[in-house]
C-alpha cells in the first residue's frame, strides 16, 4: 500500500483523510460538529451579548446549519473529489512518470548494456578481424609452404621411383585382396607388363599355378603373423630367362597403424647361386680327386704291404728282417697319413663319421704298439706300453679312429724323440651306467713344445716354430684331425711339455662297455672257392698270395668282362670285386650278375681304394661287404667269418645301373656327324651349312645358361627340356659328339641322373667349344677341297 509522505500539502491529507473516513460518515461528522459549533457560537454570542440564551435561538441555529450544511458538504465533497481526483491523476500521473523514468533507467541501463556489449563486440570483432587477417597470412604462408613442400615431395617422388626403377632389385607391393598396386622397373622386365597392367592382378594372373601357390602360402603366414618372411625362389622372366630371387615380403601400414597389403623385395642371387653350384662342384671335384689319389697310391701300397709283411713271415736273417720290417712300418705311416688327408676331406664336408665295433683294449694296444715298437727301434729308441688294470676287456669304439688317433700322436713322439724312450699307458676307471672312461697316455723324452705353442698345436696347419722342429717335417693336420675325432667321440685330449724334456698328451674317451661277443681273431673258414677280379698284376699277386695262405681257393678275372663270364661259366662261393676296371665299374658288374641271378648265393664284397664313399654306398649298389686297399689280413679274416662262419645278416639291395660316359674321342668321325655334313654341303651347299651352324652358335650361349640355371635350381624338368632342345639343334648341323652328351643330360629317368648330370652339363659346354673350332675346321678345308 502507498503511504502517505510527510511532505504531503494539508489538503491533500484532507482528502485522503476524507476518502479513507468516508464521504457519509464525514458528511454526518461534518454536520454534527458544524450543528455543536454553530449551538455554541450562538450561545457564545449571545452570552458576550449579555444576552440570555433563548431555545430559539438554538432552533434557528440547528435549521440554517441544516439548511447550509449539506450545500457546504456537498460543495466540499466535490472539492475533495475533485482534488482527490486530480491528485489520483496527478498520482498516475506521478506513477506513470515514476513508471517512465524507471523504463527511462531501464532503457539506459539496457542502452548502456548494449553499447557496451557494441563496444565489446566491436573489440571481438576487431580481435577476430585481426585474427582472420593473421589466419589468412598463416594460410597464405602454410600455402606456400604447401606448394613448396608438394614440389619438393614431387621431386622427391620422382627421385624415389626413379631410384626403384634403377634399382636392380625386384619391388611389387600388393593390396590387402592380393591384387597388384605397384612395382617398379624389374617387375614389369619379369612379368612383360606394364605397372598399369599389372594394378589389379593377382599373382595367379602373372606366375605359374605352382609358383604362385607357393608365394601366397607365403603371403598368408605373413598376413597372419604380421611378420616379414624370407625365401629363395626362382623367377622366369617374360624373355624366358630363368633368375635366382631372394624375396622378403613384408606387411606394411598407414599412418593410423591399419595394414594395407603386402611389400615385396627381391634380389637377384643368381650369380651367388651359380658360385655356391661351382663350389659344390668344386668340392665334389675335389672329393673325387682325393678318390682317385686314393686309388693310384694305395695300388702300389697294397703291394708295398702285403709283400713287406710277406716276407717278414719268411726265413730272413735279422738284418733282412729289421730292413722288411722297416718297408713295412714306413709303408703303414703312409698309410696313415693318407688316412690323414681323406679324413681331411670328410671333415670339410662333415662326412667323418664313427663306425662302433667291439674292440678288446688289450689286444688293440699291442697291436698298435707292434708297429710303432718297429718304427722306434729303427731310431734306437725305446717303446714301454702299460696296461693298468682293472682294465674293460671290451669296448665299444671305433677301432680305426682310435688307431689313428694313438698313431699320430705315437708317430709324432717317435719323430721328435732322438733318444730315450717313448711310452703309452692304457688305464680305466670303473664302469658308471655301463660306461668307463679310458684314458690313453702317450709320453716321450723328445724336444718339447714351448710353452707359447702349447695352445696352438691342435690348429689346421699349425706346425710349432722352433729350431728343434726343423729336422723333423711334416703337414700340420694329424693332431688337428686327432681333436677333431676326439671331440667326434665325446672325449678329451690334453696336452703338457717341457722344452728338451718331453711331452705328454693324455686322452680320456667315455666308452661303452661291451657284452657282445669278440670276432673271431682266425680265420674260421678255409678252402673257399673264389672269384678275385682285379686289373692290376701287382694287386693280383698280392691278394693271391693271401688268400692262398689263408687256406682258400683263387680264380683271377682282368677285367669286367672277364669276370662275368666266369661267373656264368662257374659257381663261386665268393667274388672278390675292384670297383675301377679298365673296361666298367665293379658296379656295373655287380648288376649284370644279380641280373643274370648268378649271384643268387655268392656274396660280393667289394675291394676299393677309395675310401670317400661310405660303406653303406657299396651295400646300396649290389655289394654285401667292402674291403679297403691295402688289403689287410685282420680286415680279410673278420669278413671272411662274417659272412661264412656267422649269419650273413640281410641287406637291401637297391640296384642301381650305371651307363658308361660317351668317350671323348678326339678324332673328327667321332665328333661331327660326317656323312650328314657331307650331304648337307653337296644338297644345300657350304653357304646354306655355315648359316645354319651361325644361328647354332649365337642360340647355344643362351641355351647353356638357362640349362645351367635350371641345374642351379634343381629343376630336371626343364633341365631334360633344354637339354633336348640343344640336342636336336647340335643333331641339324652335324655335331654328333654335343648331340650325345645332350642326349644323355635329357633322359632324366637314369638312374644315376643326379649323380653325373653336373659332369655331363660341363662335358657339353667344353664339346660345344671344341667341336664348333673342328666343325668350322672342317668347312674351311671343304672349301680348299673345292
Amino acid at each position: 500500500m502507498h503511504q502517505d509522505s510527510p511532505n504531503d500539502s494539508w489538503a491533500i491529507r484532507i482528502a485522503q483523510f476524507v476518502k479513507r473516513f468516508g464521504t457519509l460518515k464525514l458528511s454526518i461528522l461534518f454536520v454534527l460538529v458544524t450543528l455543536v459549533f454553530t449551538l455554541g457560537s450562538s450561545y457564545v454570542v449571545r452570552v458576550s451579548l449579555g444576552k440570555s440564551v433563548q431555545p430559539d435561538d438554538f432552533i434557528i441555529a440547528i435549521i440554517i446549519t441544516l439548511l447550509s450544511a449539506p450545500w457546504v458538504l456537498y460543495f466540499f465533497s466535490e472539492l475533495v473529489k475533485q482534488l482527490e481526483n486530480s491528485r489520483t491523476n496527478l498520482k498516475e500521473v506521478v506513477s506513470q512518470l515514476e513508471r517512465l523514468r524507471e523504463e527511462d533507467v531501464f532503457l539506459n541501463r539496457e542502452l548502456q548494456s548494449n553499447i557496451r556489449q557494441l563496444n565489446h563486440e566491436i573489440e571481438q570483432r576487431k580481435q577476430a578481424q585481426e585474427e582472420r587477417e593473421a589466419v589468412f597470412k598463416e594460410l597464405e604462408r602454410e600455402i606456400d609452404d604447401k606448394s613448396s613442400s608438394e614440389e619438393q615431395a614431387r621431386r622427391l617422388s620422382t627421385l624415389l621411383r626413379s631410384i626403384i626403377d634403377a634399382s636392380p632389385d625386384l619391388i611389387y607391393y600388393r593390396n590387402e585382396e592380393g591384387r597388384f598396386a605397384g612395382c617398379n622397373r624389374i617387375a614389369e622386365l619379369l612379368t612383360g607388363k606394364t605397372e598399369e597392367e599389372l594394378v589389379g592382378l593377382t599373382l595367379h594372373d602373372v606366375f605359374e599355378e605352382e609358383l604362385a601357390s607357393q608365394i601366397v602360402a607365403s603371403d598368408q603366414e605373413v598376413l597372419e603373423t604380421n611378420a616379414s618372411i624370407t625365401e629363395d625362389l626362382w623367377l622366369r622372366f617374360a624373355d624366358g630367362r630363368r633368375r635366382y630371387f631372394e624375396m622378403k615380403r613384408v606387411p606394411f601400414f598407414d599412418a593410423a597403424g591399419n595394414r594395407l597389403g603386402l611389400l615385396a623385395f627381391g634380389r637377384d642371387m643368381t650369380e651367388r647361386k651359380q658360385a655356391e653350384s661351382a663350389a659344390a662342384k668344386a668340392n665334389t671335384d675335389k672329393t673325387r680327386f682325393i678318390a682317385t689319389i686314393s686309388h693310384e697310391l694305395r695300388t702300389p701300397l697294397n703291394g708295398i704291404v702285403g709283400l713287406s709283411r710277406m716276407l717278414r713271415d719268411t726265413d730272413l736273417s735279422e738284418e733282412q728282417f729289421n730292413w722288411v720290417s722297416t718297408i713295412y712300418a714306413s709303408a703303414i705311416t703312409l698309410g696313415n697319413i693318407f688316412n690323414d688327408i681323406i679324413d681331411l676331406d670328410k671333415l670339410d664336408r662333415d662326412k667323418l663319421e664313427l663306425s662302433l665295433k667291439t674292440v678288446s683294449l688289450r689286444d688293440f694296444t699291442e697291436e698298435l704298439s707292434s708297429i710303432i715298437r718297429l718304427l722306434a727301434a729303427d731310431k734306437g729308441l725305446e717303446l714301454v706300453t702299460s696296461i693298468n688294470e682293472p682294465l674293460p676287456q671290451q669296448v665299444e669304439v671305433d677301432g680305426t679312429r682310435l688307431r689313428q688317433i694313438l698313431w699320430n700322436i705315437l708317430f709324432n713322439a717317435v719323430k721328435f724323440t732322438q733318444k730315450g724312450q717313448v711310452s703309452l699307458s692304457v688305464s680305466a676307471t670303473e664302469a658308471a651306467n655301463g660306461v668307463s672312461v679310458v684314458t690313453f697316455i702317450v709320453q716321450d723324452t723328445g724336444v718339447g713344445i714351448p710353452d707359447t705353442e702349447i695352445d696352438k698345436i691342435f690348429a689346421m696347419y699349425y706346425q710349432v716354430d722352433h729350431p728343434d722342429h726343423q729336422s723333423a717335417t711334416g703337414t700340420g693336420i694329424g693332431l688337428a684331425i686327432c681333436k677333431q675325432m676326439v671331440d667326434l667321440m665325446s672325449g678329451d685330449i690334453r696336452v703338457s711339455s717341457e722344452v728338451n724334456q718331453g711331452t705328454r698328451f693324455e686322452i680320456e674317451l667315455p666308452l661303452q662297455i661291451s657284452t657282445k661277443p669278440m670276432q673271431a681273431s682266425k680265420l674260421l673258414v678255409t678252402d673257399l672257392n673264389i672269384l678275385l677280379v682285379e686289373d692290376i698284376e701287382l694287386n693280383v699277386m698280392v691278394a693271391k698270395a693271401l688268400l692262398e695262405k689263408l687256406g682258400q681257393r683263387v680264380d683271377v678275372a682282368m677285367t669286367g668282362q672277364e669276370a662275368i663270364d666266369k661267373a656264368r661259366e662257374n659257381t663261386y662261393d665268393l667274388i672278390l670285386l675292384d670297383i675301377q676296371l679298365p673296361d666298367m665299374t665293379g658296379f656295373d658288374v655287380a648288376n649284370v650278375l644279380h641280373e643274370e641271378d648268378l649271384v643268387m648265393q655268392t656274396p660280393i664284397v667289394a675291394l676299393t681304394a677309395n675310401v670317400i664313399k661310405k660303406r653303406e654306398e657299396y651295400l646300396q649298389n649290389g655289394m654285401d661287404d667292402v674291403i679297403a686297399k691295402p688289403i689287410k689280413k685282420s680286415r680279410v679274416v673278420e669278413v671272411f667269418n662274417l659272412l661264412f662262419a656267422e649269419p650273413a645278416a640281410p641287406t637291401e639291395r637297391d640296384v642301381e645301373q650305371k651307363r658308361d660316359k660317351p668317350d671323348a674321342n678326339k678324332s673328327l668321325s667321332n665328333i661331327l656327324d660326317m656323312d650328314l655334313l657331307q650331304m648337307l654341303v653337296d644338297t644345300i651347299g657350304e653357304d646354306m651349312v655355315r648359316a645354319s651352324v651361325k644361328v647354332f652358335q649365337d642360340k647355344m650361349p643362351e641355351y647353356m645358361e638357362i640349362l645351367q640355371l635350371s641345374l642351379s635350381a634343381d629343376e630336371k624338368s626343364e633341365v631334360c627340356s633344354q637339354a633336348h632342345k640343344i640336342k636336336g639343334a647340335a643333331g641339324s648341323v652335324g655335331l654328333s659328339r654335343v648331340q650325345r652328351i645332350a642326349n644323355q643330360i635329357q633322359q632324366g629317368d637314369h638312374p644315376a641322373w643326379w649323380q653325373n648330370v653336373h659332369d655331363w652339363v660341363e662335358e657339353l659346354q667344353m664339346a660345344v667349344q671344341h667341336d664348333m673350332n673342328a666343325l668350322d675346321e672342317w668347312l674351311n678345308e671343304q672349301v680348299l677341297d673345292d
